[in-house]
């Protein structure tokens, strides 16, 4: 957790800490003011900002500690900060800035578009365009589609949607998923080490919500038995469920891919439920050139799609078979008592995004996403390899070492819920989380690799583990920024297709230099937690 910061000082808080420092926090503490100390412009304006915002921004995800640099501009894949520092993207918006900062295809529709106006409270020539592109590259789960603003307010229709198609209530959801600020799951967890240290943790803060009073069921991810018992005691007898709401890869909690097993089981159940299964693919739907749910095979009702495919901008959308989509149709009104969704809004077919969105889809043909999701694929075996040569993933071995030769470790639930996962190379997606064990199995004692990396393609997440986790991920952030590398403080990765391989082989180098300086504290049983 970051440091609570006063609006009116200049620096981080002074306040010597109450117990005697590590070895990683004093690494820490030095990290953070070096930090301060290279980043004054960004302090202040973060300083500023505290005054008008909570917390300084209106963007919860971008805060970090002590606080976030503030940039000035942007430009194919590299980032410079109000301080004059140039860094090289490894965030790339979270997924929606797959054409990095300043493609010139999106820069000319949206200067075009601009120059006829904005704002026209009519249909214009874009929509119909894009409409047609994306039902077409999304085939044959997109028969027909409608767009939102963002992928937050996709999710929210498609759910409402299913909602009234089935005319039932109860929608299956799962740990640690993410579908917005109104639908969203986050995974208990006890209370962090502060990954300031000068700040103590003395208390759990209360979870608070904003999610739609909806009666959600609460599933465990890749857990067949979990997610089938959630089920059976969540619905009263007689009763079935309305939709099935699942990203086919968790993408903020954690870039954790989904089994083909438990993907096929969701399937199956919505089918047998007479529900309709929603892939969330705002995020993967970049891994594959028709989404993720498509390259795996599985079909889902409804699809939800995010802001890349708006050309990055502010976009989102929902479709699915046409009779569900019918519902929105207004030449119904009045039609034999049909049913008619309204669904308004008036930045819907701005001709921004409408235009972007056209551009970009044009950009991102086949080839080049394909080119894209094998060099993500590359920078995690380098990654990986890294990891292995230093004794990282070799040394989380299970406490009963003679087992070793046979299956990969498993997860108990309450790591699939919220540690970081155990990472296995399989044929099905290269790096994934092993399946948890199912009840009639024994569960073996296991310790989580302190350094991992999970993911599919182009979208993949840096996890730590162990007693001093948080302590190792904000070591992590700052090194990573001390090499001009940008990304989040949670690890998270996603690419551009402006990153080159000798970006990603300046990232794993610098990954490795950090592996190199901190291996104690990465090894089990050579270090602090250990």
């Amino acid at each position: 957790m970051a440091a609570s910061q006063n609006p009116s000082s200049s620096s981080p808080s002074s306040t010597p800490p109450s117990t005697p420092s590590s070895p990683l926090s004093a690494s820490l503490s030095t990290n953070l003011a070096h930090y301060t100390l290279r980043n004054p412009l960004s302090l202040r304006a973060y300083n500023d900002s505290c005054a008008h915002l909570p917390g300084g921004n209106t963007r919860t995800t971008l805060h970090s500690s002590p606080f976030p640099l503030t940039f000035a501009s942007g430009s194919s894949c590299h980032l410079t900060s109000l301080d004059g520092d140039t860094y090289t993207d490894f965030l790339g918006e979270y997924g929606a800035g797959i054409y990095g900062h300043d493609h010139p295809a999106i820069h000319a529709a949206v200067t075009a578009a601009l120059g006829r106006g904005w704002n026209f409270g009519g249909a214009n020539r874009f929509e119909k365009q894009l409409a047609r592109s994306v039902c077409e590259r999304f085939a044959p789960t997109l028969e027909t589609v409608r767009f939102t603003n963002s992928g937050t307010e996709a999710n929210v229709v498609a759910v409402g949607a299913a909602m009234a198609y089935t005319r039932r209530t109860h929608v299956l959801v799962f740990r640690a998923a993410y579908h917005g600020c109104t639908i969203s799951f986050p995974a208990p967890a006890p209370a962090p080490a502060s990954t300031t240290p000068h700040q103590t943790q003395t208390s759990t803060p209360e979870t608070l919500s904003m999610n739609l009073p909806h009666d959600f069921v609460l599933g465990t991810y890749n857990d067949v038995d979990a997610t089938s018992a959630a089920i059976s005691a969540a619905l009263p007898p007689s009763t079935h469920l309305a939709a099935i709401l699942v990203e086919p890869m968790l993408g903020a909690g954690g870039a954790i891919p989904g089994t083909r097993a438990f993907l096929r089981f969701l399937r199956a159940t919505a089918t047998a439920h007479s529900a309709l299964l929603i892939f969330d693919e705002v995020m993967t739907s970049r891994l594959g050139y028709r989404g993720l749910g498509h390259e795996l095979g599985i079909r889902p009702d409804m699809m939800t799609l995010g802001k890349w495919v708006g050309g990055g901008m502010s976009f989102g959308a929902f479709g699915g078979r046409r009779e569900i989509m019918a519902m929105f149709d207004p030449r119904g009104w009045g039609e034999g008592g049909a049913a008619v969704l309204s669904h308004a809004g008036t930045f819907n077919n701005n001709v921004v995004s409408m235009a972007a969105g056209v551009a970009g889809l044009g950009v991102l043909t086949e080839e080049v996403l394909g080119r894209l999701n094998k060099l993500g694929e590359r920078m995690k075996g380098l990654v990986e390899g890294v990891l292995r040569k230093h004794g990282v993933l070799t040394a989380a071995a299970t406490a009963d070492d003679e087992d070793q030769d046979k299956e990969p470790p498993v997860q108990t639930h309450s790591e699939l819920a919220g540690a970081t996962p155990t990472t296995t190379t399989t044929k099905e997606h290269g790096l994934t989380p092993s399946p948890p064990p199912s009840p009639s199995s024994p569960t073996r004692t296991l310790k989580q690799p302190k350094m991992s990396i999970t993911g599919i393609g182009s979208i993949m997440n840096i996890h730590f583990a162990g007693p001093d986790k948080d302590v190792l991920q904000a070591l992590f952030f700052h090194h990573m920024l001390e090499e001009n590398i940008y990304m989040p403080q949670r690890g998270f990765i996603a690419l551009s297709i402006e990153i080159r391989l000798r970006h990603v082989e300046a990232f794993v180098g610098a990954l490795e230099r950090f592996v190199e300086r901190f291996r104690k504290g990465l090894v089990w049983g050579e270090g602090e937690g250990g």
